[in-house]
């Protein structure tokens, strides 16, 4: 009773729920749950480590197969060797030009495809580990 009244004045009352691990930025969310996966980037275990250690961006040259057809833009999972799905972002490529440079250098994309857009097949600014 008087519950309103109480808050209005002040009062501090009712219980204040604090999780147990961090939440993801909205952006980092919306990737990680919102989009749906239209395939899947299977990374040999230096991408896979570079990944998990955060702060890294996708190159192809960590990426040996793929599953799926995809546009530039859509979301892909990322694909540990043992099998698990360890992130996922956006592509710079779709399922087409990927499968072209999959295991190449950064470097040797434009010789690959003739043009390069980005070095990265995913970029750290949109990825989200898992």
């Amino acid at each position: 009773p008087g519950v309103l009244a109480r808050l209005a004045s002040g009062e501090q009352i009712g219980s204040q729920l604090i999780a147990q691990t961090p939440t993801l930025a909205a952006r980092k969310q919306w990737l990680a749950d919102h989009l749906q996966v239209r395939g899947r980037l299977f990374l040999d275990e230096g991408a896979a480590r570079a990944l998990a250690a955060g702060g890294r961006s996708l190159l192809p040259i960590g990426v040996h197969d793929l599953r799926g057809e995809f546009e530039r833009g859509e979301v892909v999972g990322c694909i540990a060797p043992d099998g698990r799905e360890i992130a996922r972002g956006l592509v710079n490529y779709n399922a087409i030009e990927t499968r072209r440079i999959l295991k190449t250098p950064s470097s040797e994309i434009e010789k690959r495809l003739g043009y390069v857009d980005e070095p990265e097949l995913i970029h750290r600014d949109n990825l989200v580990l898992l």
